[in-house]
């Protein structure tokens, strides 16, 4: 059964243009590979924080809604919270 998601994560302002680029296509590869149809990358670039983390003011949004199974939703959550350059990720079933 499929269920629709999306996901808003937010990348450290340290990185380059480039390799948030990179960093953005992966993850979305990551699920496409398996089996996630992957539809809206919104890239909303670099944004002031409500509140500090880790001395960090600003960073980096994105916004991605994909449809997938449950188990593959649960995997990209797991590999949010892996990714060092992730400093915060959101996951919501848009089907509830």
């Amino acid at each position: 059964m499929t269920t629709d998601y999306e996901v808003t994560y937010i990348i450290k302002p340290s990185l380059e243009d480039a390799d948030i680029e990179t960093r953005v296509e992966q993850l979305a590869e990551s699920i496409r590979q398996k089996g996630a149809d992957v539809g809206e990358i919104d890239k909303m670039g670099r944004r002031r924080l409500a509140y500090e983390i880790d001395d960090v003011r600003e960073g980096f949004y994105v916004v991605m809604k994909f449809r997938s199974d449950p188990p593959i939703a649960k995997e990209l959550e797991r590999q949010l919270r892996l990714n060092e350059d992730v400093m915060r990720a959101l996951l919501i079933n848009l089907n509830d």
